[in-house]
């Protein structure tokens, strides 16, 4: 839908407008609509560098694709066995192009083809309505589909942030250490924002894999602040990446923050523990 005004606005005075006031002005509008078209598909990869490549190549295209979800042959794997599935358990990515009918199938080539080259293969798209809303289902329903693997553990959900010239080299070297660990661990990444999360699974009554999946955390973390990024992309601060502040921002930046907290909030009532480390004082 585009709405379309008839009336040339050069021709209105805003400057004089403003300087006198009481001024009125009507603005016509015709709206005009476009058929739109949602295209979802998805492409695999031999190797989880090879699809971060590809999503930073469409990114960097200027290809204006709704989303880019980037998913390890570990997560896939979860998603088969948790909805009774046959996806191919290689590192995939998974698209949403949307616009006319037109634009979606064009933009949907140049992506095919940016694919081909880093080694992309099986390009399929979901054609009916009920096809691409099950397929984002399952997306966003990753985490629960990690449990299918181990239905009695707990998982620890981390996310970090580079920028997006950084993502593949990040994911690549988490992936490395995440797949030497003992425990059973997924890559998730929104990679078109250079956001990625990885789902750790470990038995809450046994403290080495507790701290098994604390280290993979803190490698995680250091990994993306040494790439100019940030220890958190989407889930925040809180308690458990306060310690990580004062490495990405500085402690000078913690004293401001500090000294604008308590102006704003004097009686510490807003979250107190948060955010903030303890030890930095004004």
């Amino acid at each position: 839908m585009a709405a379309v005004c008839h009336w040339p606005l050069y021709q209105l005075d805003i400057k004089n407008a403003f300087l006198h006031g009481n001024f009125e002005y009507e603005l016509y509008v015709e709206l005009a609509f476009f058929m739109i078209l949602v295209q979802v598909a998805m492409c695999n990869f031999p190797t989880i560098k090879d699809a971060a490549d590809v999503a930073i190549a469409t990114m960097h295209s200027g290809i204006q694709v709704s989303r880019v979800e980037l998913l390890d042959e570990v997560q896939v794997r979860a998603i088969n066995l948790a909805n009774d599935k046959k996806f191919p358990e290689v590192p995939t990515l998974m698209f949403e192009f949307v616009g006319t009918e037109a634009y979606s199938r064009e933009q949907t080539q140049i992506v095919q083809k940016i694919a081909s080259q880093h080694n992309g293969s099986d390009f399929v798209f979901a054609e009916k309505p009920d096809e691409k809303k099950e397929l984002w289902k399952i997306r966003k329903e990753a985490l629960w589909a990690c449990f299918a693997m181990e239905p009695n553990s707990e998982a620890m959900i981390t996310d970090v942030c580079v920028p997006l010239s950084h993502l593949a080299e990040l994911i690549s070297r988490s992936k490395q250490e995440l797949d030497a660990s003992p425990l059973i661990c997924t890559v998730i990444a929104h990679a078109g924002d250079g956001n990625f999360h990885t789902i750790v699974l470990f038995d809450p009554t046994k403290k080495e894999q507790r701290r098994e999946a604390e280290r993979l955390n803190h490698f995680m973390v250091h990994t993306a602040l040494s790439m100019e990024g940030t220890c958190t992309g989407e889930h925040g601060v809180g308690t458990g990446k306060m310690k990580y502040l004062e490495k990405e921002l500085g402690i000078e930046n913690l004293r401001t923050m500090k000294k604008i907290k308590g102006a704003l909030d004097p009686n510490n009532i807003m979250n107190p523990g948060k955010l903030i480390p303890p030890h930095v004082c004004f």
